[in-house]
């Protein structure tokens, strides 16, 4: 495949990577409890609804707006490498986590391997000649 054509499609990736990390913060937004229960945590006192806006919020949107810059600026692989890296810390740690107490169940295995899959797309579309370029 060349290089426009990977592009291409690593740009579709990155704004899908966008639209889904945008939509997952305004869940949060709209239903904390629901979403906090459906990924396992119980939300409890300002601190604990903080540190879940925090990740579930911020962290997602902070993803989405990487994604959406990078998708735009496909001259610059670099923008879209920090988004896989982003993708691919959330299994990472709960690669960690299961070591410790077990892998995720449910809804939040289907999500880590969708994180997993889109990272490493994003990775194995990066440009081809571009290794370590911004």
């Amino acid at each position: 495949m060349s290089n426009t054509g990977r592009g291409r499609l690593r740009s579709q990736l990155l704004q899908l990577v966008a639209t889904a990390s945008s939509l997952a913060a305004l869940v949060a937004v709209l239903d904390p409890d629901r979403i906090a229960s459906a990924m396992g945590i119980f939300l409890v006192g300002v601190n604990g609804y903080s540190q879940f806006y925090a990740i579930y919020v911020g962290v997602r949107l902070a993803t989405a707006m990487l994604a959406l810059l990078a998708a735009r600026q496909g001259d610059q692989p670099i923008l879209g490498d920090l988004t896989a890296l982003f993708l691919l810390a959330q299994p990472a740690g709960r690669l960690v986590a299961a070591f410790a107490i077990g892998l995720p169940k449910g809804v939040l295995l289907a999500v880590c391997a969708v994180e997993l899959v889109a990272g490493m797309s994003l990775l194995a579309l990066r440009p081809r000649g571009k290794f370590l370029s911004p």
